[in-house]
């Protein structure tokens, strides 16, 4: 199986969109049998999941992923494990013993987008002047 990581120096990258690089294993018969670096193509939607499909990916580990990327990955048939963190060389272990586990994505809404998700609403109903560009 070959297997793509969202790779940022020696780490995996907490959301795989901006990920400098990805690391591209190949996995067979539980041993590592390739491994390169690819440089990231850009981070446009659904660009990375079509170009990481093109280059034979079936499964995408990364620290983080919105649910577009998700839903990008799903509908080209390839599997996604989110929430994991650590060195890159001890993700690969993992993978080839067949122990990875995700968890929870470690992106936030809007993450990758640069910019978060925080809006300071006013909850006074008694009108007044506001400083934070909130109009009623």
């Amino acid at each position: 199986m070959r297997i793509a990581i969202s790779t940022d120096g020696e780490h995996v990258s907490a959301h795989f969109g901006r990920c400098p690089s990805f690391t591209i294993v190949d996995i067979e018969n539980n041993e590592l049998v390739k491994k390169e670096s690819v440089q990231n193509p850009g981070h446009e939607p659904g660009f990375i999941p079509q170009f990481l499909h093109k280059q034979g990916v079936k499964c995408i580990v990364a620290g983080g992923m919105g649910m577009r990327a998700t839903g990008f990955f799903e509908e080209l048939g390839m599997q996604a494990i989110v929430g994991v963190s650590g060195k890159v060389t001890e993700v690969i272990d993992k993978l080839v013993k067949g122990k990875l586990e995700g968890g929870e994505s470690l992106c936030k809404p809007g993450a990758g987008k640069g910019y978060g998700l925080d809006k300071t609403e006013c909850d006074n109903p008694h009108g007044h002047e506001h400083k934070h560009g909130c109009d009623h």
